[in-house]
This record gives C-alpha cells, sequence and structure tokens, in this order.
C-alpha cells in the first residue's frame, strides 16, 4: 500500500510541477491553462499511448502457432495473476529486454525483445515475464505513460516559459532573464527527477509480485543479472531513438552515456536482485530449466527461431 500512496503523491508533484511553470509564464491564468493541457495530454496518454509505443518500438504481433510455448508459460502466469491473457509481441533486437503496456488488464500486451527469447532459460523469461503481467494487474503502464506524457509536456513548457520570461509579457527584455534560465534548466530536471522516482518505486513493487506470480524470486533475480550482463553488449535501436521510452523496459535499454546514465529510471539491479532473494518462493510452474540443444525454447520443434 505504501508503494500506491508513493506513487499517487509523486504524480501529484508532476502534476504541480506543470502548473508551477505554466504560472510562472502567465500567472493564474497560464497555470489554469498548463493544467487543462496535462489533463488533455494524460487523456491521449490514456486512448493511445499502447498503440504508439508498440509503433515506436517495431513490434510484430506473434501467434500462438509461431511460439506454442511462450504462449502456455504466459497464459498460465496470467492465470495465476489473476488477469486476462495479454497479447503478445516481438521486438527484433539483440538485447535482452521485454516491457508491458496498455491501459490496464483488458487490452494489455507484452512485449519481449528477440535477444530475450535466444540468451534466457525458460525459467528466467518466465520470471520476466511475471513482472510485466505485475506492471499490467496494477496498471503500472497507465500510471508511467502519464509521467512520461507529463514529463515530456514539462520540458516543452519550460522552454517556451524560459523564452517568454527573458522577453517579457509586454515583449520588451526581460529585467531578470536568470529567472528564464533557471526556468528552462530547473523544471525538465524536477520532471525528470520526479519520474524517475516513480519508475523506481513501481519497479520494485513489480519485482515483488512478479516473484510471487511466477512462485520463485530466483527465477526472476537470475534473469535480472543475465539482463543486466547481456544489456550493456547490445544497442536497442528502438529505445535510443525513443529514449523517452526506456522507463517501460524491465532493464534500462539506453547504453547510459551522459545525463542519460545520471537520469536512470530504473533501480539498481544489484538492490532489486538483493531483494528478491530476500523472499522465499514456493516452487513455481514446472518449465525445463533451460532450452534444448541447437533451438529456441519456444520454437516448433526443428526450428530455431519463432519469429525467424
Amino acid at each position: 500500500m505504501g508503494g500506491y500512496i508513493r506513487t499517487f503523491i509523486l504524480l501529484a508533484a508532476l502534476t504541480a510541477i506543470f502548473g508551477m511553470v505554466g504560472y510562472a509564464i502567465g500567472g493564474g491564468g497560464g497555470a489554469v491553462i498548463a493544467l487543462l493541457v496535462a489533463a488533455g495530454m494524460n487523456l491521449f496518454a490514456w486512448w493511445g499511448s499502447a498503440s504508439a509505443v508498440l509503433r515506436m518500438t517495431n513490434a510484430q504481433p506473434v501467434s500462438e502457432a509461431e511460439a506454442p510455448r511462450l504462449y502456455a508459460m504466459t497464459r498460465g502466469l496470467a492465470e495465476r495473476a489473476g488477469i486476462p491473457m495479454p497479447a503478445l509481441y516481438v521486438i527484433h533486437e539483440d538485447q535482452p529486454n521485454a516491457f508491458a503496456t496498455g491501459r490496464g488488464p483488458s487490452n494489455a500486451a507484452v512485449a519481449v525483445n528477440s535477444g530475450l527469447i535466444d540468451l534466457m532459460d525458460e525459467r528466467q523469461v518466465a520470471g520476466v515475464v511475471a513482472h510485466e503481467l505485475a506492471h499490467i494487474k496494477h496498471r503500472d503502464t497507465l500510471v508511467m505513460s502519464i509521467a512520461a506524457t507529463l514529463s515530456g509536456a514539462i520540458g516543452m513548457l519550460a522552454q517556451f516559459g524560459g523564452m517568454f520570461a527573458m522577453r517579457g509579457r509586454d515583449g520588451q527584455r526581460s529585467s531578470n532573464p536568470i529567472a528564464g534560465i533557471l526556468l528552462i534548466i530547473l523544471g525538465p530536471i524536477a520532471a525528470a527527477i520526479v519520474q524517475m522516482a516513480i519508475s523506481r518505486a513501481r519497479e520494485y513493487e513489480a519485482d515483488r509480485e512478479g516473484a510471487e506470480i511466477c512462485g520463485d524470486p530466483e527465477w526472476l533475480a537470475g534473469a535480472l543479472e543475465r539482463l543486466e550482463s547481456y544489456s550493456a553488449r547490445a544497442v536497442n535501436e528502438g529505445a535510443e531513438a525513443n529514449p523517452a521510452m526506456a522507463h517501460m523496459f524491465i532493464i534500462n535499454p539506453l547504453s547510459g552515456g551522459g545525463l542519460r546514465g545520471l537520469f536512470t529510471t530504473h533501480p539498481p539491479t544489484a538492490e532489486r536482485v538483493a531483494r528478491l532473494r530476500a523472499m522465499r518462493g514456493d516452487g513455481g510452474l514446472a518449465f525445463d530449466a533451460a532450452p534444448q540443444p541447437g533451438a529456441s525454447p519456444w520454437a516448433v520443434p526443428g526450428r530455431r527461431n519463432p519469429w525467424g
């Protein structure tokens, strides 16, 4: 319950920052307009974020005939989580990773990178999928879509407001250009910090719930360690082109250079693993511990990759 209260407070803080930037630009009227714009953008995030994210990551739907064991695994985990079976997508990226999207359990989707399927054993993939189902169960995908929308809007509004403040309302040069510069710099930074805090809080909650869904915390703990190791070796082209979506993935997909590394939206993997290993599993579901030699663990027998 504490995690949900913290998330609500952080979302409220993000909305307040948006309103404050609007107030700095146009006083009380500017704050009202900013909050109305925030409401409109949140409505867009509510209705259109899932399909937009899937398009931007070049996610392709995968059928049960193409990946029967992945479907069977996800269906079993969804039943344990008490949510409908989500749509499944694959992203053709060598970097192992995954994310969930959708407004809620009834219209959710889970997308996995092909690198995840190729490198992970079936129990580890089950841990990753369970983590994503936990996000769906608690509607984190909607929360993070709203947070990302507000954070991006704050950045755009701060740039406009900074120019407005430096110029002045009457078109003359402002007597306090430093205020405009601070608005440009500090507004987006504050929004990024709040968005980071929201994402980190939800990741810890999804780890805990995901371990309960799959039944053995070690499945997810081992997957996170392997994801951390392999993700640094491969570039996620889709995520690098759209860094605002990085918070959606189970492991930070960005290369981490410059400010991207400073404002990472993911908790330290070592801390996540330590928390998981402090839990006790109840045995989980009956999956094979390793793929069959020479074949992807989810493919129709004889096929190296279910999407190849």
